[in-house]
Order: structure tokens, then sequence, then C-alpha cells
């Protein structure tokens, strides 16, 4: 797999604060927009197809692809820095779009036959959802979905969960294994091709609409070009990957934190065991908010200063190799993620401490920020990310470059 650095922005784009400020104006109304029936949405299990078209139309699935093949790149900071305020607006959208923004990075790590294949359609507008992990059954480091050469060329079968985005994309990046190929591949394939079929059954109590659920692929064509071998190579994909759900986790306690302030300030009922105020007066009130927007501010904090970490990872001017870059990335995202799902779940909670028992009306679906923050902070254990900071710190160890999920050796 090439190491090669992704191409730097556009002259006319310095990644400073100016041009965050536009992109954010570029896309604010589009985020508004998709703000508005969030929580509607979720209450009645309406999928977000009409949502991801606006961003699709607004050209924000594009803002990763490099100069060199059309596009007008942005930072990792400042795209993580949209994706916080995209999932502020609505997490369930923001999350869906996490592997769509990975494989625009996967694509530029790839020989330029491939890049020159699959930027235009990222250009155009198409979007990539996922298809790794499997339910149970499968070796770690394995996968009981595979890849099998046919008479007729290469075909594509098994069964995968926790395909988030993929009931909303144009492509399925599926994780597969080939008889006789160490490691695993990538399957691209068409998400409307004869044999794919992706349900919506998705039961978590959290991030109801992303799509994520089965997928069940029999005997679909697969073009050889579209094969891509996974290998443990020192990139910034298991970083950008993880990172990509913080912001997630960010957004979710922002809207939790204007939600908190904006039911104060309307608050007219109090209680004759405190002040006795409205209780957008009470001093302690205002503690509470504002203890809960600091743990909200720290955790946003976090996320940006490790996207800065990805930048600067392949910044040209340091001159890192692949394996100090990988390392300077994924320390920092496996610190974030050590950090940030406590202080949003914290601040998701703290939400009920600033109102009454109203506050647990289903119809205000007030606990929805909890649900979503706990569901995004379960996709990794904190424990074996802490344990992989601290073994890095004490004996050097680099982290594993290749993440995978599977039955342990020895079980039954």
């Amino acid at each position: 797999m090439s190491t090669e650095v992704l191409d730097t922005v556009p002259t006319a784009y310095s990644g400073g604060e100016a041009d965050y400020q536009q992109l954010e104006a570029r896309f604010a109304q589009v985020f508004e927009r998709i703000g508005r029936g969030a929580r509607e949405r979720e209450q009645h299990r309406v999928l977000p197809f009409e949502q991801v078209q606006w961003l699709k139309d607004a050209g924000f699935t594009t803002l990763r692809v490099p100069a060199s093949h059309g596009g007008t790149p942005i930072t990792h900071e400042h795209l993580f820095r949209l994706l916080i305020e995209l999932a502020a607006a609505d997490s369930n959208v923001a999350h869906l779009l996490r592997s769509h923004f990975s494989f625009v990075e996967t694509i530029a790590l790839q020989p330029k036959e491939f890049q020159d294949r699959w930027f235009p359609r990222v250009l155009a507008g198409e979007i990539f959802g996922n298809a790794a992990t499997e339910r149970g059954g499968n070796a770690l480091g394995s996968t009981n979905t595979k890849l099998v050469q046919t008479g007729a060329g290469w075909v594509l079968r098994g069964e995968k969960y926790y395909t988030t985005g993929s009931i909303f994309a144009d492509w399925v990046v599926v994780m597969a294994t080939t008889e006789g190929v160490e490691g695993r591949q990538y399957a691209i394939v068409d998400r409307h091709a004869a044999g794919v079929e992706i349900l919506d059954d998705w039961d978590g109590f959290g991030q109801p609409l992303t799509g994520t659920g089965t997928a069940v692929f029999t005997d679909v064509a697969v073009e050889e070009a579209n094969i891509i071998q996974r290998k443990v190579a020192s990139t910034l994909e298991p970083a950008f990957f993880q990172l990509c759900l913080l912001a997630v986790l960010v957004g979710i306690g922002i809207a939790a934190r204007n939600e908190a302030a904006q039911i104060v300030a309307a608050r007219t009922r109090t209680f004759n065991t405190g002040s006795g105020a409205l209780f957008k007066d009470d001093p302690q009130i205002q503690e509470l908010v504002g203890r809960l927007a600091a743990n909200v501010f720290a955790a946003q904090s976090i996320v940006v200063a490790a996207a800065r970490d990805l930048d600067a990872a392949l910044d040209p001017a340091l001159g890192l190799d692949a394996e100090a870059a990988f390392v300077r990335a994924e320390i920092a995202v496996q610190q974030a993620h050590v950090a940030v799902p406590k202080l949003v779940l914290d601040a998701t909670s703290e939400l009920f401490d600033v109102t009454g028992a109203s506050a647990v009306s289903t119809s205000k679906s007030l606990d929805r920020f909890w649900r979503n923050a706990r569901t995004v902070a379960t996709h990794n254990p904190v424990a074996f990310k802490a344990r992989s900071v601290g073994d890095y710190f004490i004996n050097g160890t680099i982290p594993t470059g290749l993440n995978s999920i599977g039955e342990a050796k020895g079980a039954k």
C-alpha cells in the first residue's frame, strides 16, 4: 500500500481560521435545514435520505478529493470541525458519512489508476458505505464473507452487520477474505447490484437512523480492479476512522448544551427549595449549565487538537517517515478516544439536572442525546485504547495499524 502524502490544499486556501469561517458559512444553511427535523425523524424512524442528498448537492461529500483530481481539499482540522457542526444538527447524518470520508482517504493511498477511476465518482456526488463487521463466528483477523473466483470472474458471498451508511450509499466497501490469500481484502460493489440486499434492522437504542444493520451479498459480481488488499501499514486510516466517531460525539454534546441553555432560558417554574428566582437567573443552575458547557468545550478542543495532529503527520515540511506519521496521528486519536466519551456522556446526563421531571417526557426526546452518545462511545472499548497509549509511553510499543474484530483464540 502506498504511503504517499496526500495533495496539499490549493494556494487560495491556507487552512486558516478565515478559510474555516467561509466553509462554515457555505454549509450553515444546509446544516440548519438538516437540524430542523432531527428530533421528529428519530421519533418516527424516518431515514434521512433527503438530508444526505442535500449534502451531496452542496458538495459536502467531496471535501477531501485532492486538487490533482479536480478537488478543492480542506485540512483534516476543518473537515472534522464541519463534521462536529453537522453532528450537532443531526448526529445520525454525520455518523453515516464516516465510511464515505474514510474511503476517500483510502482512495488517495492507492495507485494512480485506482484514483483516476474513483475520485471522479466522488466529485460526481457518489458516496460509499461500509460492510466490515460480522455478528460472530469469524476468526479474529479473518471474515466469513468470501471473495470467490469463478469461471465468470470474482463473486462476493457473505453477510455483514453494523453496515453504517450503506443503505444511503452508491457503493459498499465490503471486508472479505479469499482462500489462499493472506489477510483481508476490500471489495467495492455497487449498492444496487444484483445479489446485494441491505436491511434497516439496526435495533440499538441510539443512532437509529444511520442505516446500520444487515447486508447480504449473494454471488455479487466484483471487478478485479475493485479489490484492494488490506495490509498492516503505517497509514492514517485507522486514526481518521476513529476520529470521525469522536467528532460525532462532540456534536451530540454541543446539541445537548444548546438544549440545556434553551430549556433554562424558557423555564418559568421553579422550586421552593431553591432561590425562588427564574431558572435563568439562578446562580446554581447557571453553574450547572456552565460545567456542562465546559465539558463539551474540552471534548471539542481535544478532537480539534487530534485533527491538527493528522494534518501535521501529512505535512511535507515536517518530513515524517511513514511510521512517525502513523504514530503522531494514532497516539493523538487514541488519547482523544480515552478522554472524549466520558466528557460527552457526562454532559448528556447533566442535561437533566438543569430542569425538572418534565424533562423525561418522551415527547421531548431529551434522552436521545445520551442514548446516541452512549451508542457511539461503545464502538471501541476505551480500556483497550488506554492500554495501548500506556504501552506506547512506557515501552515505546507502536499501536496496531490494522484493526479487526472476531472470535478470540480458544473460543468455543
